[in-house]
């Protein structure tokens, strides 16, 4: 499997699991969805935000690094949310269509990328002001472990109030090899 193909993977599951969280979350009563559970960024709204966020700055600096990617042109000059411990999102409404968008973009975006991009180097500034160079496919690796890092924590989260968002195994979207 090329790298091209393992990022579109990752691309759907990312786009797939979100979908479930957010539909677990639509589900929950506006209060449990803001309370502090005592996570890592308080609620199960601000961890989908913190997730949203990050993923928002990281795809931004993918545009930047590949500007000859048509499926990215909405996001050179986007408005970065702010990058900020514990806080709520305001609009849960508005948070879903902005997480929907972005996760069509990705699928997009790995789709359209190819082995070439991923060998190069992704020079980008951290939010800290901090200039980095490193090999673009294994900082798009690390793009799609924080989600998963995060996504984990969040459905703990639900599973704490007896949600339960399903299956969430990366395995459930590869293929058998016999088709």
């Amino acid at each position: 499997m090329s790298l091209k193909q393992d990022f579109a993977l990752m691309g759907r599951y990312n786009q797939w699991m979100n979908a479930r969280l957010y539909a677990a979350a639509a589900a929950l009563d506006p209060a449990e969805l803001r309370a502090d559970r005592g996570a890592f960024f308080g609620s199960i709204l601000a961890t989908l935000h913190h997730i949203h966020a990050s993923d928002a700055h990281w795809m931004h600096r993918f545009a930047i690094g590949a500007s000859e990617l048509v499926s990215l042109d909405g996001l050179r000059t986007m408005v970065l949310p702010e990058l900020v411990r514990g806080i709520t999102y305001p609009d849960f409404a508005k948070l879903r269509v902005e997480r929907e968008s972005l996760d069509a973009v990705i699928v997009a975006f790995t789709e359209e990328a190819d082995d070439a991009i991923y060998a190069r180097t992704l020079n980008y500034t951290n939010t800290a002001g901090e200039h980095h160079a490193k090999p673009f496919g294994l900082v798009l690796r690390h793009f799609f472990n924080h989600q998963t890092h995060h996504r984990g924590q969040a459905t703990t989260l639900f599973s704490q109030l007896g949600v339960d968002v399903g299956a969430t195994d990366l395995s459930v979207l590869i293929p058998d090899a016999s088709s």
